[in-house]
């Protein structure tokens, strides 16, 4: 039972103020070909509090997960989103046209791998079904979408 209004408790927290709400799924915008396979709302209430929604896309049309992430740059950047780095040397971000979303992107075996090595954090539902897709040798990215700066 304290588990549950714990969870309750946090989940409510994503959505207590403008800059710390979790962006909708629908805002990612996803190249053809794809099916988002996990996604989960997270947030950090820490010394830069956010709120985000972590994913994991397969593309089975795709050759590789690098062949799916290219793909995938390419639509941002049709749409207008700037390209960026990522938090890490194998991640990588855009900004949405006018910053108000940021999305960070690495292929699953690069985010397991900064998963592991603690460079990032990912829900376990996550990191799971990453592993599960790598193992598949299924194309697979790993997305995060949070609210941007401005």
């Amino acid at each position: 039972m304290v588990l549950l209004a714990a969870a309750a408790l946090a989940t409510a927290a994503c959505g207590q103020s403008g800059a710390s709400r979790a962006p909708a799924l629908s805002g990612v915008p996803l190249t053809g070909g794809t099916r988002v396979v996990a996604n989960v709302r997270s947030c950090d209430r820490g010394a830069n509090p956010y709120c985000a929604v972590q994913l994991v896309v397969v593309g089975g049309r795709y050759g590789s997960s690098m062949a799916l992430l290219a793909r995938e740059q390419g639509r941002l950047r049709q749409l207008g989103w700037t390209s960026g780095a990522g938090d890490t040397g194998v991640e990588q971000s855009a900004d949405s046209p006018g910053h108000k979303l940021r999305l960070t992107y690495a292929t699953a075996s690069n985010d397991l791998m900064a998963i592991d090595l603690g460079w990032i954090q990912r829900r376990r539902p996550i990191a799971l079904a990453l592993s599960a897709e790598l193992f598949d040798r299924a194309p697979a990215i790993s997305l995060m979408l949070e609210t941007g700066s401005s």
